[in-house]
């Protein structure tokens, strides 16, 4: 726990600077506004060993989406997920929308709105099965998302998240290598033999002489998916708390993990990562590195749309498969799934079948921004994909000048998020995974306010709150984006998260206005 929750601090440790290898660690901000302008050179900016505890309900929540145990509730299919966040969601969205977790944001609303208009879509298309699917897409949708901006909140929580995110993925290697050898997902078989589990033992065909791995999730995809979102955080959030030995293989497990998926959707995000990784480590001197690669990426798409016969989503599609087949196959979905928007474009076709040419016998959708356009009608799609876009934008524009902690944070989450937003549109994602990626959405809002460095004025307002023999020493480069938490309340544990006085996230400080909604 930090001291700012009522414990006495550590002795500081000595601090590290940087020795030539910390490229990443000390850049500036996403969109190229230079980290050293406020003062002495970033290159001696330190990062602390940053100690907290995980909140036990995120490790419920997380334990609940690697361990796939289900029953039945009457006619509803439950799983341990689904029934944590039944528990959960009420009290959470409540005080989320009160504002006890921060300013509402514009990205909450707009979840919230997609939900919403999911209602009325299924109420128009299938209004037999509306309580069924509100009830179960709502929960792993809003309940992942509202766990994730409730309980991840300072730099404490999130570098408990990545430690904790990496030592799942590589607990499920061993799991993963013997699936891969000879197509057994161990978990998944004991599990259904005692009658504990819904999810089936997926047969597919596989690729390179190996078995496609599902380890504990229903499709491959998803572990692949899963594994893909802990490599950048733990290549480039845990860089200076994590031995370098240790931080290179550890990352080149989960990147070998997620590979024997054998998805090219996984493959993919991972693939988007590691390249973003290295435009920032080969560029790092250039403070307008990414407005350069966006650049790159608007002529490429100009070029293509010129000179191909194809559209430029068709090109992209064909390259992110494994095969010829699967590439026409994508580009058939897409068509036929955009000619489904158009005809039904206000409530989508909710649970119906979608129409397809005759010999494409499976209803099987590859896409998730598809499938909710689809599902939902536009302006299902649209709350959803403006929310995603924004906050990415906020994040990516916030300058974290002078502290290489929070600007390392930052750009795990969004190499992820951007790795992400190319893989769903090559696959689509549902059940626990579909929760955990907007959990692991809602882990990254937090960084929409947080304060940077010593001139944020922590240490005047922990001096206000705390004893002094509480107070960290400057020098450690704290930062964090709630304001501190009294002793008293501290020491008052409750399965929600603590709530600071003023009801503001960051303070009541933080950049961009107080205004309520932002």
């Amino acid at each position: 726990m930090s001291p700012f929750y009522g414990r006495s601090p550590k002795k500081p440790a000595k601090p590290r600077y940087d020795n030539g290898n910390h490229a990443l660690a000390v850049t500036d901000d996403m969109m190229g506004r230079s980290a050293g302008r406020a003062g002495a050179s970033p290159a001696l900016v330190s990062l602390p060993q940053i100690a907290g505890k995980l909140p036990l309900p995120v490790w419920l929540y997380l334990l609940a989406v690697v361990i796939p145990i289900g029953f039945q509730a009457g006619p509803l299919a439950m799983t341990t997920l689904r029934l944590l966040l039944l528990v959960m969601i009420v009290p959470l969205m409540i005080q989320l929308l009160m504002g006890r977790y921060g300013k509402i944001l514009i990205t909450d609303i707009l979840f919230v709105a997609h939900i919403g208009w999911a209602v009325v879509a299924l109420a128009v298309n299938n209004p037999d099965q509306v309580v069924q699917q509100v009830g179960s897409v709502g929960m792993e949708f809003l309940g992942g998302y509202v766990m994730g901006r409730a309980y991840i909140r300072t730099p404490e929580a999130f570098a408990a998240l990545c430690r904790a995110l990496v030592l799942i993925v590589l607990c499920t290697v061993p799991l993963a290598l013997h699936e891969a050898l000879t197509g057994r997902p161990l978990l998944i078989e004991y599990l259904r033999r005692f009658g504990l589990t819904a999810t089936g033992i997926v047969t597919i065909e596989g690729r390179m002489g190996l078995e496609r791995v599902q380890a504990v999730f229903a499709h491959p995809i998803h572990y692949g998916l899963f594994c893909s979102v802990a490599f950048s955080l733990a290549f480039v959030a845990l860089q200076d708390m994590t031995g370098g030995v240790r931080r290179y293989v550890s990352s080149a497990l989960i990147a070998g993990a997620g590979f024997l998926a054998l998805s090219s959707g996984a493959l993919l995000a991972i693939s988007a990562q590691i390249a973003l990784i290295l435009w920032a480590a080969i560029f790092a001197k250039v403070t307008w590195r990414w407005w350069l690669l966006l650049g790159l990426f608007a002529v490429a798409y100009v070029i293509i749309d010129i000179f191909s016969n194809r559209t430029p989503i068709k090109v992209f599609m064909s390259y992110a498969t494994f095969s010829a087949h699967n590439a026409y196959w994508r580009s058939i979905i897409f068509e036929w799934g955009m000619k489904s928007v158009w005809i039904h474009p206000l409530y989508g076709i909710g649970m119906n079948d979608w129409v397809r040419p005759w010999y494409m016998h499976s209803g099987s959708m590859d896409n998730f921004w598809l499938v909710m356009a689809v599902r939902y009608g536009i302006p299902g799609f649209v709350p959803l994909a403006l929310g995603f876009i924004i906050a990415i934008a906020r994040i990516m524009r916030r300058d974290f000048a002078g502290d290489a902690m929070l600007i390392l944070f930052r750009r795990a989450w969004v190499f992820t998020f951007l790795g992400l937003s190319f893989t769903m549109s090559t696959v689509h994602i549902w059940t626990n995974v579909y929760s955990f990626v907007f959990f692991m959405f809602g882990a990254g809002m937090w960084l929409i306010t947080a304060r940077s460095g010593p001139a944020s004025g922590l240490a005047k307002d922990a001096a206000q709150t705390l004893p002094a023999r509480q107070i960290p020493p400057a020098s450690q480069g704290m930062a964090f984006s709630a304001a501190p938490v009294s002793k008293a309340t501290a020491a008052h544990y409750t399965r929600f998260p603590p709530v600071p006085p003023n009801g503001d996230g960051d303070g009541g400080r933080g950049r961009g206005g107080g205004g309520k909604i932002r």
